[in-house]
């Protein structure tokens, strides 16, 4: 049985990577490896903790030991490398912590990679990034995979070395990739830091729904499980050395979505229509705040045939609804119980 190693499986995407890939292909053996900072939350993957093809294992990826016992203890035959510090606003705080975990991190992974595998063709290692390394769009144009980098944030910054890494070690050493930069992810189970869950969350409580600038930045907006399947195609299906844009092929302005997410919560919770809307309150733009990303993801609906499932409107309604009936999950992660879950489930 083939075993493969999912960075950050307790994350937002990574979970949801992490089910999928447990649920299709029962005959693969996958280990999900996280630090289990505040954004890894275990609770997420109850549903498939006790499948016989899955695995846990607490670690750090800046942590040559960590990868080394787990590579021993499972020998992990390919990795799909999610593991990251994501949020821009935490990278601008503190941006070392953002070059040790997406930097350090992955060229620590690499070499873990290196030191296991005998030929490094043979093996895969998938690099997952976002579409902010590419900086800033006009009001015209897409990212395509050959834009070049131009990174506005710390955390872009990061995500675009890592991304650099990726590709040297593939150059240099003959390790086998595949890297794809997706846009702005949405769905279940996102840490309510996040611009959709901060204000679904902050709409049912009536407390107010924060918009930075003008509200006119836009964004491509990608549904979280389409990004789980476009990630399994691409790690299945993919060719060796190639990059693929992931987008949800429709751009909003945060504005726009937070009038629609208000609607939504009006129509569920019964309030009168326009109501929720009353809450928003434009607050102080964010540094380096990029006013457009919107991605061409013509390559991989060519090569892998792969679209969106559904619209943005299906999503946000699906979205919404999960939150409001998940309350509890809500509560857990505000109050931060959900850290106990780790030793709860499996150190007791």
């Amino acid at each position: 049985m083939k075993t493969i190693l999912i960075t950050g499986g307790a994350g937002f995407i990574g979970s949801h990577v992490v089910r999928r890939m447990v649920n299709r292909y029962p005959g693969t053996h996958f280990v999900n490896f996280d630090k289990l900072t505040y954004a890894g939350n275990l609770e997420t993957l109850s549903d498939v903790e006790e499948k016989s093809n899955y695995s846990f294992f607490k670690g750090d990826i800046c942590s040559e030991a960590d990868l080394k016992e787990v590579f021993s203890k499972f020998d992990i035959s390919d990795v799909i490398h999610l593991a990251a510090e994501s949020h821009v606003d935490r990278s601008i705080s503190g941006p070392m912590d953002f070059v040790l975990a997406n930097v350090v991190g992955t060229v620590n992974l690499m070499n873990a990679c290196r030191a296991n595998w005998s030929d490094l063709s043979k093996h895969i290692f998938y690099h997952i990034s976002t579409d902010e390394v590419y900086g800033s769009l006009g009001s015209e144009g897409l990212f395509e995979e050959t834009t070049s980098y131009d990174p506005r944030s710390p955390y872009s910054a990061s995500k675009a070395s890592s991304d650099h890494f990726v590709r040297a070690y593939h150059h240099t050493y003959g390790l086998n990739i595949r890297i794809s930069n997706c846009s702005n992810n949405y769905g279940s189970h996102q840490f309510p830091e996040k611009l959709i869950p901060l204000m679904i969350h902050n709409a049912v409580e009536g407390k107010d729904l924060p918009i930075y600038g003008d509200g006119l930045n836009i964004r491509d907006w990608l549904w979280v499980e389409d990004h789980a399947s476009a990630i399994d195609l691409i790690f299945h299906e993919g060719r060796n050395g190639e990059t693929y844009n992931i987008g949800g092929l429709n751009e909003w302005t945060n504005i726009d979505l937070v009038k629609r997410l208000a609607t939504i919560v009006d129509q569920r919770l019964g309030r009168e229509e326009g109501e929720t809307i009353k809450q928003m309150k434009f607050i102080k733009d964010r540094a380096g705040h990029d006013r457009r990303y919107a991605i061409d993801a013509s390559k991989l609906e060519s090569e892998l045939n792969w679209k969106p499932s559904i619209t943005f409107e299906e999503g946000l309604d699906k979205t919404v609804d999960w939150y409001l009936e998940n309350q509890g999950w809500v509560k857990n992660v505000i109050s931060g119980e959900y850290q106990a879950y780790y030793e709860k489930q499996y150190n007791s």
